[in-house]
């Protein structure tokens, strides 16, 4: 049996296997009962045919039994028209009257086809026997059997094709719904995790499956609301041990340890606030008609992190146009995304080098750096929180290009990186120019 992954390809190969047999077996079925139905008339015309014989059978003068047959009768039993026959029988079986002289050729008995009735004549049962030579039978009727299943097999199979066709159509309506709460679900993520799937339209054998959905869905999204708010709840409560904790160790006296935890103070430090950024990107809501100049908010964070870049002997510079580039989207949001791709490109760029942080007209930001680039195998990785591949460093905990990728999800925009052929990585983030229909997710 073949296997279909699609319930319709399922139903529609099923139903053309069922209207192929429909095909097969009907007009056979018509043919049987064209010919039964033959048959039975065939029977009944020699029985009627049989009680006129018996009609005509009556008591001579002398006592015996005689058959007046008037002319018309004569010439349908004659010898010379060969298509009816007659025999009748005395209760003893002898033969009183026959439309057949003795040693007449009988026709073969597959082709001949009659019946008989029994009548009282003087006191005496007389079998009446009619027969007709069907090689005989009217041209018409023979003309009819034996077109008939090729005529009909002509009409019958466009007629099913026809249904098949309909019920094709009828079966994607009744399905319609069905593939609407699919297109819908496919809208459902971390991100929009309030999408229910609508239960109007359904099929009532469907609702109870859609409805228990719709309840996983709401326990889903109860637990993601309880670690988003344990997560910010977190970030919140750590702060405050960590600016306490910072402010003694810079009590200390400057030596090699006290600089070691002050480094490890502001990696703590940077974890908590890239947790807080994410916990505030997990409850974001855009305004769909919020718009950002990509160009100002490049330059405010190149200018925000180029002390960060000096202090490691490296360098970061902005490029690309000059104008506004109007973009969808929050800036403050925006700003996160980049900053996090520039941070992470500082990291990795080498020393003496420089960053390359490049605006285009068509609402697109280039991040590039100068370091040893990301395998291709991990590229679809490097996106995932808490991942971190071995780029020759092991600070930082993995989480700032999933706030990138959060960011670029919320704004149905779309991250890439690549491997410059030079060296380095280039990220490349694409948003929608205001004005600009955004595409649909996908």
């Amino acid at each position: 049996m073949f296997r279909f992954a699609s319930l319709t390809s399922r139903i529609v190969f099923l139903h053309i296997v069922a209207v192929t047999i429909a095909a097969v077996f009907l007009p056979l079925s018509l043919l049987w009962l064209l010919n039964s139905e033959i048959d039975q008339l065939h029977r009944e015309a020699m029985r009627d045919q049989a009680d006129v014989l018996g009609e005509k059978l009556a008591i001579g003068p002398d006592g015996k039994v005689v058959l007046n047959l008037p002319e018309s009768l004569k010439d349908l039993y004659s010898e010379a028209y060969g298509r009816y026959r007659y025999d009748i029988y005395d209760a003893d079986g002898h033969v009183l009257f026959s439309s057949h002289s003795p040693g007449t050729k009988q026709a073969p008995s597959d082709t001949i086809a009659g019946a008989s009735v029994t009548r009282d004549v003087g006191g005496d049962a007389m079998r009446i026997h009619v027969a007709e030579d069907l090689s005989h039978r009217d041209v018409i009727t023979d003309d009819i059997v034996a077109n008939f299943f090729r005529r009909v097999g002509w009409i019958t199979i466009p007629v099913l094709l026809l249904l098949l066709a309909t019920d094709i159509v009828i079966f994607r309506r009744a399905v319609a719904p069905l593939l609407r709460a699919s297109e819908e679900a496919r809208n459902i993520g971390p991100a929009r995790t309030g999408i229910r799937l609508p239960t109007t339209g359904l099929p009532s054998e469907i609702v109870p499956l859609v409805t228990a959905v719709n309840q996983a869905f709401d326990r889903l999204e109860d637990g993601y609301r309880v670690q988003r708010q344990f997560t910010a709840d977190a970030a919140h409560q750590l702060r405050t041990p960590l600016a306490i904790l910072r402010t003694r160790i810079e009590t200390l006296d400057r030596g090699k340890g006290s600089e070691a935890l002050h480094a490890d103070i502001e990696s703590m430090s940077r974890i908590v606030n890239q947790l807080l950024e994410i916990a505030e990107l997990d409850t974001l809501v855009l305004d769909p008609g919020e718009t950002a100049d990509l160009r100002a908010v490049c330059a405010e964070v190149v200018g925000s992190i180029a002390p960060y870049a000096l202090a490691r002997q490296k360098d970061i510079a902005l490029r690309g146009t000059e104008e506004p580039v109007r973009v969808r989207g929050n800036a403050e949001m925006l700003q996160r995304a980049i900053f996090n791709l520039a941070e992470n490109a500082i990291k990795y760029t080498a020393d003496d080098t420089s960053v390359d942080v490049e605006v285009r007209e068509d609402g697109s930001v280039r991040v590039r750096d100068c370091g040893p680039g990301i395998p291709v195998a991990e590229q679809s990785l490097i996106f995932q929180r808490f991942w971190r591949g071995d780029r020759r460093r092991t600070d930082g905990a993995g989480l700032g290009l999933s706030i990138v990728q959060g960011v670029v999800d919320d704004h149905a925009a779309t991250v890439a990186v690549e491997n410059l052929p030079k060296g380095g990585a280039q990220f490349t983030l694409s948003f929608h120019l205001a004005g600009a229909e955004p595409a649909a997710a996908s």
